[in-house]
């Protein structure tokens, strides 16, 4: 579980492309927070303090308004098309007490037997969505796969999950295995630029006109 970050947001007054656009120059980061029954309001952020949290790990957080804490879960973020800045937050209230949903990166540990013979490691799962409480998210969910055999295969059931914290997933969904190497297939011949097509039946009419043109002369 990450430390607990306070974040100091403000109200933002006014909404559209224009302002948002010149926020960021600014350096800052235009968010809503909404939830628990209470009206949504438009807030801001220094980008810096947002992606230094995201960094490490942070998923609820606590905002400072003018020295009243409120405890939110990051629900939303959104970045630029290039991936490199975040151009809008979504905060979402919750409890301390309170169970939420959200999903979990997985994180693979150890190196499979199963590949260093061969075969190929396929991991279908790379999140997992859990219940847990709001100030316990995990950073991520450990799979060892130090003991994965060629045909070894490790399902959502199979995870190691901390205390208190559930797995929402089918369980016999399948989180990473080690598969049989995939053979070699032979790529058809292919003629060459300029090659004439190798067919018979231009063969067969060819020498059927010959014969005729012999019985005429004949």
């Amino acid at each position: 579980m990450a430390e607990s970050v306070t974040l100091k947001v403000n109200k933002r007054e006014g909404r559209g492309t224009r302002l948002a656009r010149r926020l960021r120059k600014q350096g800052h980061v235009p968010g809503v927070l909404y939830g628990h029954g209470e009206a949504t309001i438009s807030v801001v952020l220094p980008a810096d303090d947002l992606v230094k949290a995201i960094r490490h790990g942070a998923r609820v957080v606590d905002l400072d308004q003018g020295g009243a804490l409120e405890k939110a879960l990051i629900r939303d973020l959104q970045w630029d098309p290039l991936g490199h800045d975040i151009v809008h937050v979504d905060f979402a209230r919750v409890a301390a007490d309170e169970r939420i949903e959200v999903d979990v990166r997985l994180e693979l540990r150890g190196t499979a037997p199963g590949v260093t013979a061969g075969g190929r490691l396929d991991q279908p799962l790379h999140n997992l969505e859990v219940e847990c409480l709001a100030i316990s998210i995990p950073e991520s969910i450990r799979v060892n796969i130090g003991e994965l055999q060629i045909g070894s295969v490790i399902h959502v059931r199979d995870l190691k999950l901390p205390e208190g914290v559930i797995a929402r997933n089918d369980p016999d969904a399948v989180v990473v295995q080690v598969t049989e190497p995939m053979a070699d297939v032979e790529a058809p011949e292919t003629a060459l630029p300029g090659a004439e097509p190798q067919s018979a039946e231009p063969e067969v009419i060819g020498r059927q006109k010959a014969e005729k043109e012999e019985e005429a002369e004949e």
